[in-house]
C-alpha cells in the first residue's frame, strides 16, 4: 500500500485531529531535546562548564532512556575528562553504561564506547588521567561481561594492557596478555584464524614489552611468529609497531640491512595509518642508512621523498648529507645545533657508532700525507679529545688499515713507509725466478748435458767449464767448429 493510500485512510477515520495533535506534541518534545543538545555543542569551545550542564540536562527531558540522552552523556563525559573532572566523568560513564542494554542498539553502543575510550586514551597523559582510564576500562568490562560481547571485551582488554604498558607495569601486562592469548586460541591451543586481527594486536603489545625490557630472545620469537599470521587484515598501525620493534631488534644485533628493511616497512605502514610515529621511524631509517655506510640517499624513494624538506626531519637530512660527503665539520655542527635529536633514547644509543665512523674516516684522510705526527695535532684539527684520537688510531693499526706505531709517552705516531720494502721484496722474487730458470735450462736441460761424462778427458772438461764461464756468454761459430774437428781427430783443444 502506498503512502498516499495510507494518508487517505487515516483522513477518513474519526479522531484524526486528535492523533495529529498528539504527534505534534511528540515532535515538539523531540525538537526541544535536539535544540538543547545542539546548543550545548555550540558552547563546547567557548564555555565548556556551561556546555556540560546543558548536555547533562538532555537525559532529563526524555520520558524514557533513548538516543538523545545517550548522546548528551557521551559529550558531557568527554568534556569532563578534558578539563580534568575525572571523578564526574567516571560517575556519568557509569550512568551511560546503563543505556547499552536496552536504550540503544548493540552496534551503536559498541561503536560509541570504543570512540569514547579512544578519545580518552589520547588524553591520558598524567597519572590521574591514567587512573581514571583504568576505572573506565574496569567499568566497561564489568558492564559487558553479562552481555557476552566478546569483541568489545577483547578490545577493552587490549586497551587496558596498553595502559599498563605505558605505566611500565610489566607484571600486569603479562597477566592480561596471557588472558588475551587464551581467548584467541582454539581448544587445541592453536591460534583461532577468526581472531587473527586481535592476535596481531596482542603480539604487538607483547613485542613492545620485550623491546622495552630488551629481552631479544623472546622478542625475536614473537616477531617471527607475528609475521607468519596470514588470517588477519590488521590495521597498518599494528604492523607499523611490529616492524618498528623488529628494526630495533636487528639494530641491537648490528644487522643493519634487516633493520633498514624493517624501519622502511614500519614507516610505510605508519604513513598509511596517518600516525605521527612515522616521523620518528623515518629518523631511524636515516640512522640505519648511515650505519650501513651506504651511499644511497634514503629520501630518494617515492615514499620518503615528500618528507625530505619537512622541518621535523631537517636535522637528520643535514646529518646524512654531511655523512655521505665525509664532511666531519658539518656533521659535528648539526649534532651540536640539534641537541633535541638525543632526546630519543634509541637515537642517542646508536648515533655514537655513526659519529665514530665519521671520525675514523676523517682521521684516515687527515694523516694520509704524513709519516710522523702528533696526536694533539689530529685532535685539534678534528676538534675531538686526544684520548679518542689514540683509540681510533689504535683500532686502525690493529685492523691493519694503518701501519704505524704510537708513542704514548711523547704523544706521537710514526707511520711505516714500506714502499722500499715492497721493491726489495719484488727484486728478491725476481732473483729467485731467474735462479730457478738457470737451474732448469743449464743444470737439468738434456740439450746441454753430456750423455757420457766418464769418457771426457780433463781438457774437454776444462774447455766446457771455460765455455760456461765465458763472460760474453757466446761462443764463436768458428771456434766451436774447430773444437768439434779437433776433438774428432783426438787433439787437445782450448777455447782460448
Amino acid at each position: 500500500m502506498s503512502d498516499d493510500e495510507d494518508f487517505m485512510q487515516d483522513s477518513d477515520q474519526d479522531g484524526y485531529d486528535f492523533e495529529y495533535e498528539e504527534d505534534d506534541e511528540e515532535e515538539t518534545g523531540d525538537v526541544d531535546i535536539e535544540n538543547k543538545y545542539y546548543n550545548a555543542k555550540q558552547m563546547k569551545a567557548s564555555d565548556p562548564e556551561a556546555a556540560i550542564e546543558e548536555f547533562l540536562g538532555v537525559p532529563g527531558l526524555e520520558s524514557e532512556k533513548g538516543d538523545w540522552g545517550f548522546k548528551g552523556l557521551k559529550q558531557a563525559i568527554k568534556l569532563e575528562f578534558k578539563i580534568g573532572k575525572y571523578d564526574k566523568a567516571v560517575e556519568h560513564y557509569t550512568e551511560l553504561l546503563t543505556y547499552v542494554k536496552s536504550a540503544v542498539t548493540r552496534n551503536y553502543s559498541e561503536k560509541s564506547i570504543n570512540n569514547i575510550l579512544d578519545f580518552l586514551e589520547k588524553g591520558s597523559e598524567d597519572e590521574k588521567a591514567a587512573h581514571c582510564m583504568e576505572e573506565f576500562y574496569s567499568q566497561t568490562l564489568q558492564s559487558f561481561q553479562s552481555t557476552n560481547n566478546e569483541r568489545l571485551w577483547l578490545k577493552t582488554n587490549i586497551k587496558l594492557s596498553k595502559l599498563f604498558l605505558d605505566r611500565k607495569d610489566y607484571v600486569a601486562v603479562t597477566k592480561k596478555i596471557r588472558e588475551l592469548h587464551k581467548a584467541c586460541e582454539r581448544e587445541d591451543g592453536t591460534d583461532d584464524p577468526s581472531k587473527g586481527t586481535y592476535s596481531l594486536e596482542i603480539y604487538a603489545l607483547e613485542i613492545q614489552m620485550y623491546a622495552e625490557t630488551k629481552n631479544n630472545k623472546q622478542l625475536k620469537r614473537l616477531y617471527e611468529r607475528a609475521l607468519k599470521v596470514r588470517s588477519a587484515v590488521p590495521h597498518p598501525k599494528i604492523m607499523g609497531i611490529i616492524r618498528e620493534c623488529g628494526g630495533k631488534m636487528h639494530m641491537s644485533e648490528e644487522n643493519w640491512k634487516d633493520a633498514q628493511s624493517d624501519f622502511f616497512e614500519s614507516f610505510r605502514n605508519y604513513d598509511e595509518a596517518g600516525s605521527l610515529q612515522r616521523i620518528q621511524v623515518l629518523k631511524y631509517l636515516v640512522l640505519t642508512t648511515m650505519l650501513m655506510k651506504s651511499d644511497i640517499n634514503p629520501f630518494e624513494s617515492q615514499e620518503t621523498k615528500p618528507y625530505k624538506n619537512d622541518p621535523r626531519i631537517a636535522a637528520m637530512t643535514d646529518l646524512v648529507d654531511a655523512y655521505q660527503r665525509d664532511d666531519i665539520n658539518q656533521y659535528e655542527s648539526v649534532l651540536k645545533n640539534n641537541k633535541d635529536l638525543m632526546s630519543d633514547r634509541f637515537i642517542a644509543e646508536n648515533i655514537d657508532e655513526v659519529t665514530r665512523n665519521m671520525r675514523t674516516k676523517a682521521v684516515q684522510k687527515l694523516i694520509a700525507p704524513y709519516t710522523r705526527f702528533n696526536l694533539a695535532f689530529i685532535g685539534k684539527s678534528l676538534k675531538i679529545p686526544v684520548s679518542e684520537v689514540q683509540d681510533i688510531l689504535g683500532f686502525l693499526i690493529v685492523d691493519k688499515k694503518v701501519k704505524g706505531k704510537i708513542n704514548q709517552q711523547d704523544g706521537t705516531v710514526e707511520i711505516e713507509n714500506d714502499s722500499d720494502a715492497e721493491r726489495l721484496r719484488a727484486m728478491q722474487q725476481w732473483t729467485t725466478a731467474i735462479g730457478s730458470l738457470y737451474e732448469t735450462v743449464f743444470a737439468e736441460g738434456e740439450g746441454f748435458k753430456s750423455t757420457d761424462v766418464s769418457h771426457m778427458n780433463n781438457d774437454d772438461t776444462m774447455s766446457a767449464v771455460s765455455m760456461l764461464n765465458n763472460p760474453s756468454g757466446i761462443i764463436g761459430r768458428e771456434r766451436w767448429g774447430g773444437l768439434q774437428k779437433n776433438k774428432s781427430k783426438g787433439k787437445k783443444t782450448s777455447f782460448y
